[in-house]
C-alpha cells in the first residue's frame, strides 16, 4: 500500500461515510491500514448450497430459493412483530423468521432469488424447515455475495455494529485498499517460505477464495495468515536489527581497567564465582573493552548470581573513571540491591547511594559532581533533574518490566554508556528474540554449588494443621520462614486472605514465635528495619506480600509458604520459591490452595511441584498462558502483534529474523529500500523513533 493510502481515513472509502466511520472507530479502525489488520477471528463454511429437501435439522446450512411470500406477523401476547419469509426451490419450502425487524419486508418481493444461511430447525406448527435470524443475500441486486455461498469471515463487533453490517463495510474497504498494497519482499524470499504476495494475503485473509482450507483458516495457519504473521515478525525484527546495527556503528566507551577492583571484590566474598558467572563476566568485559557501546542481556535463573556479576562489571567502569547506575522496577528491589551492594562498595572505598521516588534524601549534587560512584534506584533515575558526571555503565534489573523507551532514556544520561540488562524471569527463546532481539545474550546456566533443590509441595485448606507442624519443625531447627499473601488487607471485593490479618492469625497459632510483617505500603525505613531484623534472625516468621518476590537474600530462611497459591502466576511462584534454598540447609516451598481449582490453576501448581528449573517452568508458563499474557502486563515499548502467535509461529519468527537482519546488514538504515523503511517506521510508530533514537 502506498504511503498516502496507508493512512487514508475509512470515512472516505466509498460506501462508508462519517456515520459508519464512527462505528468502526469503536473497534480501533480509523484508517484503511487499521481495517486490513482487523482480521476475522473465525470463518464459517457456507459454500455447500443444498436443496431444501436435503437440509438436516440442527446443522448450519446454506440454501438458495425463490421468495414465495414475505409477511409481518404480530404476536399480541409478547408484543412482538415477526417478519416471516417463505422460499421454495422446487424440492420443498423453508421458512425464515426475524424478530422485531418488520422493515425487512421491503427487501423481499415474491419471485426474487435469495440465499439463506443459518441453523435449520423444525417449524413447531408445520413440522417443516425453519431458520431463525439467518444471514441472507438477495441475488439479483447487482452486488457480490459476501454473506452466503462462500467461506464467510466473522469479525469481532461492537455495540451498534452487527456482524453483517461490519462484514459489508470490511468488504468495501478491502476491495478499495488491497489492490494498492505494495510488496517489498523479494520474490526469492516469498518463494523460500511459500508465502503469497502481501496484497493477495490482505484480500484473502478477509474474504478467502472458494478453494481455501477452512480448517487452516480457523487455526490461523492459512497461507494468508502466515504471510501477515511473517509481515509483523519481519517488521518487528527489522526494527530491532536497525537499533542493534545503529548502536554497533556508534562510538562508545572503551574502558581501560586492570580489573583490580573486581579482584579485590572477589577477596571480600565468602564464596567463589561459578564457572558460568566467570564466563559471563568475561563476555561483558570483552564488550566493555570494545569502543562500541555494549547492549547485552544477562539472563539467569533465581539464585544464579547475576547481581554479583553486575557489580563486578560496575567496578570495571568505576576503575576506569566512570560512574555506574543500576535501575530496578520497584522501591523494595532497589532497596535490597542497595543493602547488598553498599557494604561491598564501601569495603572497596567507593560511595554507593540509593535514589527512589519515595526517598527524602536525594544526593543529586554529589551524583552530578562525580562524588558518587554507584547509583542504585528506580525509574527516578531517568527523571529530568538527575544528572550524572560521567555515566559509563547502566545496569537494568528485571528488564521485562521496562521497555525500549526507558532503556533509551537512561542511556541518554551518559555519552553512549554501556548497557547491561538482567532478568531472573526465564524466557523462552522465541520470546527472547522478540523482546530482546536488539541485544547480545549471555546466560548464567549454572547454580552455585552451595544451593540445593527446593522441595515443593501442594497443600489444601483442610491440611493446614499438618502444614503448621512442618513450619514449627523448621523453626525448632533454628531456621526461618516466609509466609506470603496476595493482598495487604482484607477487601469486601474479594474473599482472599491477606497479610495484616494473616500476621495476627499466625501469632495466635505460634504465640511463642517471633512474627514480623512487611508490605509495600510501609515507609522505606520501616521496611529496611524489618528486613534487617529478619536477616539478623530476630524474626522467626516473616509475613509478607510479594514485595519479597525478588532481591531478598536470607540464607537461614528455609521455608516459603504461599497462601492462595492458585492466584499467583508461575513466574511469580518461581521467584518466591527462589527466596529460600540460599543456605546449606534443605529448603521447602509449600503452596496452600483454596477452593475449587480451575484447570489452568491446577496445571500451574502441578508444574511448580514437578519442576525446579526456571527455563522449563517458563516454557510451561508460555504454553499455558500464551505470549500475550506471559509477563502479566504488556511489554512497554514493543509493537503489538495482531496476527502472529509466538508459540504457533516460532519457526516463522526465526525465518523473519534471518531475512530482516540480512536486509539491515546490507543496508543499515534501509535508505535503499524506501517502502520497507516506511513500513518499519510505521510499525514502530508511537513506540520508538526507530531511525533516530538509539
Amino acid at each position: 500500500m502506498n504511503r498516502e493510502l496507508h493512512d487514508h481515513p475509512v470515512q472516505y472509502v466509498k460506501g462508508i461515510g462519517p456515520g459508519k466511520a464512527r462505528l468502526l472507530a469503536r473497534l480501533g479502525i480509523k484508517t484503511v491500514a487499521d481495517a486490513l489488520w482487523h482480521i476475522p477471528y473465525r470463518y464459517e463454511d457456507r459454500r455447500l448450497n443444498l436443496t431444501i429437501a436435503d437440509l438436516r435439522y440442527e446443522a448450519l446450512q446454506c440454501v438458495t430459493g425463490k421468495v414465495i411470500s414475505a409477511e409481518v406477523v404480530s404476536t399480541p401476547r409478547k408484543r412482538m412483530k415477526i417478519f416471516e419469509l417463505v422460499i421454495g426451490d422446487g424440492t420443498g419450502f423453508l421458512r425464515g423468521k426475524w424478530f422485531n425487524q418488520p422493515y425487512m419486508k421491503k427487501l423481499f418481493t415474491p419471485g426474487r432469488m435469495v440465499v439463506l444461511s443459518g441453523v435449520v430447525r423444525r417449524d413447531p406448527f408445520s413440522g417443516g424447515f425453519e431458520m431463525q435470524n439467518p444471514e441472507y443475500e438477495v441475488l439479483d441486486d447487482g452486488r457480490d455475495n459476501i454473506h452466503t455461498s462462500r467461506i464467510v469471515p466473522v469479525y469481532r463487533t461492537t455495540a451498534g455494529l452487527g456482524a453483517k453490517a461490519l462484514r459489508a463495510m470490511m468488504y468495501s474497504i478491502v476491495c478499495f485498499a488491497a489492490p494498492a498494497v505494495e510488496e517489498y519482499l523479494p520474490e526469492e524470499v516469498l518463494g523460500r517460505y511459500g508465502l503469497p504476495r502481501l496484497g493477495e494475503a490482505c484480500a484473502h485473509v478477509h474474504f478467502p477464495p472458494d478453494g481455501a482450507d477452512i480448517d487452516a483458516l480457523n487455526r490461523g495457519v492459512s497461507p494468508y495468515h502466515r504471510r501477515l504473521a511473517f509481515e509483523e515478525l519481519f517488521l518487528l525484527q527489522a526494527g530491532l536489527a536497525v537499533l542493534k546495527k545503529g548502536r554497533g556503528m556508534e562510538r562508545g566507551i572503551s574502558f581501560e581497567s586492570s580489573g583490580g577492583l573486581a579482584r579485590r571484590l572477589d577477596g571480600l566474598l565468602p564464596f567463589r564465582l561459578t564457572g558460568a558467572q566467570q564466563r559471563v563476566f568475561s563476555e561483558i568485559c570483552g564488550d566493555m573493552r570494545s569502543p562500541r557501546p555494549m547492549n547485552r542481556l544477562l539472563q539467569g535463573d533465581v539464585g544464579s548470581g547475576k547481581t554479583i556479576v553486575a557489580l563486578k562489571s560496575m567496578l570495571v567502569a568505576v576503575e576506569a573513571g566512570y560512574q555506574a547506575a543500576l535501575m530496578a522496577p520497584t522501591e523494595i528491589l532497589a532497596e535490597q540491591h542497595h543493602m547488598n551492594i553498599r557494604p561491598l562498595a564501601e569495603g572497596l572505598g567507593l560511595r554507593c547511594v540509593l535514589l527512589t521516588g519515595g526517598r527524602r534524601e536525594r544526593p543529586l549534587d554529589e551524583i552530578a559532581s562525580g562524588g558518587v560512584h554507584i547509583v542504585i534506584g528506580t525509574h527516578a533515575l531517568i527523571q529530568e533533574d538527575v544528572r550524572f558526571h560521567r555515566l559509563g555503565l547502566v545496569v537494568i534489573d528485571e528488564q521485562h518490566r521496562f521497555g525500549v523507551m526507558q532503556r533509551a532514556m537512561l542511556r541518554k544520561k551518559g555519552l553512549n554508556p554501556d548497557v547491561l540488562v538482567m532478568t531472573a524471569t526465564p524466557i523462552p527463546r522465541t520470546l527472547s528474540l522478540t523482546l530482546y532481539g536488539d541485544l547480545d545474550y549471555s546466560v548464567i546456566d549454572e547454580l552455585p554449588p552451595r544451593r540445593r533443590a527446593v522441595i515443593t509441595r501442594l497443600f489444601r485448606e483442610q491440611e493446614k494443621a499438618r502444614l503448621y507442624g512442618f513450619i514449627r519443625d523448621e523453626i525448632k531447627k533454628g531456621r526461618q520462614a516466609y509466609i506470603v499473601y496476595p493482598l495487604i488487607e482484607e477487601s469486601e471485593k474479594t474473599p482472599l486472605r491477606s497479610a495484616v490479618p494473616g500476621k495476627e492469625a499466625f501469632e495466635k497459632v505460634f504465640p511463642d514465635l517471633r512474627t514480623g510483617l512487611i508490605h509495600g505500603r510501609m515507609k522505606q525505613d520501616e521496611r529496611e528495619a524489618v528486613m534487617e531484623s529478619f536477616k539478623r534472625g530476630e524474626i522467626d516468621i516473616l509475613v509478607s506480600t510479594t514485595v519479597v518476590e525478588v532481591g531478598v537474600d536470607v540464607p537461614n530462611a528455609s521455608l516459603m509458604l504461599v497462601v492462595h497459591a492458585e492466584r499467583f502466576g508461575l513466574s511469580q511462584l518461581h521467584q518466591l520459591r527462589g527466596r529460600v534454598g540460599r543456605g546449606p540447609h534443605q529448603s521447602y516451598c509449600f503452596l496452600l490452595a483454596y477452593g475449587k481449582l480451575s484447570d489452568e490453576a491446577r496445571r500451574r501448581l502441578d508444574v511448580m511441584v514437578r519442576h525446579t528449573d526456571g527455563f522449563r517452568i517458563a516454557e510451561e508458563d508460555f504454553m499455558i498462558r500464551g505470549p500475550g499474557e506471559f509477563f502479566g502486563t504488556r511489554q512497554s515499548g514493543m509493537p503489538d502483534l495482531k496476527v502472529a502467535n509466538l508459540i504457533r509461529d516460532a519457526r516463522l519468527l526465526g525465518a523473519a529474523r534471518k531475512e530482516s537482519f540480512d536486509a539491515v546488514e546490507a543496508d543499515p538504515d534501509l535508505s535503499g529500500r524506501p517502502v520497507l523503511r516506511d513500513r518499519v517506521e510505521r510499525f514502530w510508530r508511537g513506540k520508538i523513533e526507530i531511525f533516530r533514537t538509539s
